[in-house]
């Protein structure tokens, strides 16, 4: 039984917008629902200010399009809804017409835990119009938070140089799906584990925890807790030591497990969650190392995030194992990716493609049309250069990529240069033709392909811009589009104002 299946034992089919249903039903009355189309999911700007993105989030978009079925409680619904007249907002041959509908385009992804760029298609949809258009909404609410919290968990594991990661943020989370989404999409992002037990069934996440001040409140003395839980747990407690005194709760602690070690008590670690993180953790280490307990973690917890790590890194804290919550698993300083979902080509009756684009004002909003690719090219020392191209046209011998933004930030790649294209086949008419690794694998291909990163790009603070963008004839072909579709608006505009 797959994730979705074991969360949601109902149909998914109506998490959409109703303007998704309303253009089906659009399309259905044109004659146009099984006009083959083209759609691309992309990110216009890399969150956090940082220099890539980490992709995660397709195992689950998968599911849901193997998924795709109304049942008879979703027609019915469906049914019951009444337009402006009071009469049915949809006839009755549509929702038949519903009821056998199955999922059958071709999708094509770059693989959970790439790193990936602005403009760059994640996924790509290919099959007809009415299908294609309906998955729009559940595809970019699945992507965007997952991309958006796996990068956020990478940023976070970038800035902890090696140490252990922990996500603690479930009672933060934004609700039930916003706790066990951002649980695995941290753990593709790099967290070693999470305090989210739902999730470590459903993921096979390891799951950690300590306890709350609520256990050393319950009892008579701090010491006397700590005993307590050191008996439960005599390999795996992590003593909350700041419920009263911080320092004084270290020593209890350290009193405690030489109490305790003539049982086979061993104190695996404590744990800061108020007050100045550096002094108190450098202040518990020494004491700690006093009592001979020099291989006990120093946790620390408290509303961090990669910002205040680097700081407390650089400020010498002898902390060296961290608990993020709330700051990850929202998403803190950017709640949402901003991803969008794009239809770039619709094949006209006599065969051809027609390639569309959304124009804008600005530059960024203004979308690729094309069945687009991503070429990524690497040498010895890792990634080169990306370039988004039409696959439906043939490419040059020599390879200049141009920035979709600003046409003059140029990247020419020698010839000869290895590459690989990153949408690959996932779905063929409907089914299944690549096998989706599991998350450990995934997670393993992330910290690849951070490696492959120069640090310069890696770095948090104002990194170097990766080189991505439009391949030059394709970037040339687009500008004539915009060029040609601006011009037919002005002679519109002109004829409304003759008349």
């Amino acid at each position: 039984m797959s994730t979705l299946q074991q969360l949601y034992r109902n149909s998914l089919s109506l998490l959409t917008d109703l303007y998704q249903l309303t253009m089906a039903y659009g399309y259905w009355k044109e004659g146009m629902a099984e006009r083959e189309a083209v759609f691309h999911l992309y990110f216009r700007k890399p969150p956090f200010k940082g220099g890539y993105t980490i992709a995660a989030g397709l195992a689950h978009a998968v599911e849901y399009l193997q998924q795709l079925q109304f049942t008879e409680d979703d027609l019915a619904y469906l049914g019951s809804l009444r337009g402006g007249n009071d009469k049915p907002l949809f006839e009755q041959a549509f929702l038949d017409y519903l009821r056998d509908l199955r999922f059958t385009c071709d999708v094509d992804a770059i693989p959970e835990g790439s790193v990936v760029f602005p403009s760059e298609p994640l996924i790509r949809v290919r099959g007809p119009l009415l299908q294609a258009q309906l998955v729009e909404t559940p595809l970019l609410t699945i992507m965007n938070f997952q991309t958006l919290i796996a990068t956020k968990a990478a940023r976070v594991k970038e800035a902890a140089k090696g140490d252990l990661v922990s996500e603690f943020g479930m009672r933060r989370a934004q609700g039930i799906d916003g706790s066990l989404a951002a649980a695995r999409a941290a753990y593709v992002g790099g967290v070693d584990a999470t305090s989210n037990l739902l999730a470590g069934k459903l993921f096979d996440i390891p799951v950690t925890g300590t306890h709350a001040h609520s256990w050393v409140q319950a009892f008579e003395s701090e010491a006397d807790a700590f005993e307590a839980y050191g008996k439960a747990f005599p390999q795996d407690s992590v003593f909350l030591v700041d419920t009263y005194n911080t320092l004084e709760g270290v020593r209890h602690a350290i009193e405690v497990a030489k109490k305790l070690k003539p049982t086979g008590f061993k104190l695996k670690g404590i744990r800061l969650d108020s007050g100045d993180l550096t002094y108190l953790s450098i202040e518990a280490r020494k004491l700690l190392d006093e009592a001979g307990m020099a291989d006990t973690n120093i946790v620390a917890s408290n509303d961090l995030d990669e910002n205040i790590v680097t700081s407390l890194k650089q400020q010498g804290a002898k902390i060296n194992v961290w608990g993020i919550g709330t700051q990850l698993v929202t998403a803190y300083d950017q709640p949402a990716l901003g991803g969008v979902y794009k239809l770039a080509a619709l094949k006209q009756e006599d065969g051809e493609w027609n390639y569309t684009l959304k124009l804008s004002e600005q530059l960024e909003k203004t979308s690729n049309p094309g069945i687009q690719q991503v070429r990524r090219f690497y040498d010895g020392q890792g990634y080169v250069a990306d370039m988004i191209y039409n696959e439906a046209e043939p490419l040059p011998d020599k390879v200049l990529i141009v920035s979709p933004t600003d046409n003059t930030r140029r990247k020419s790649v020698p010839a000869g240069t290895a590459y690989k294209d990153l949408l690959i086949p996932i779905l063929s008419t409907g089914k299944l033709v690549q096998e989706l690794p599991d998350l450990k694998a995934i997670r393993k291909h992330r910290e690849e392909e951070i490696r492959k990163l120069h640090e310069s790009i890696r770095r948090l603070l104002n990194p170097h811009a990766y080189p991505a963008g439009l391949e030059a004839g394709f970037h040339q072909f687009k500008t004539e589009l915009v060029l040609a579709l601006r011009e037919k608006g002005e002679a519109a505009l002109k004829e409304r104002q003759a008349q």
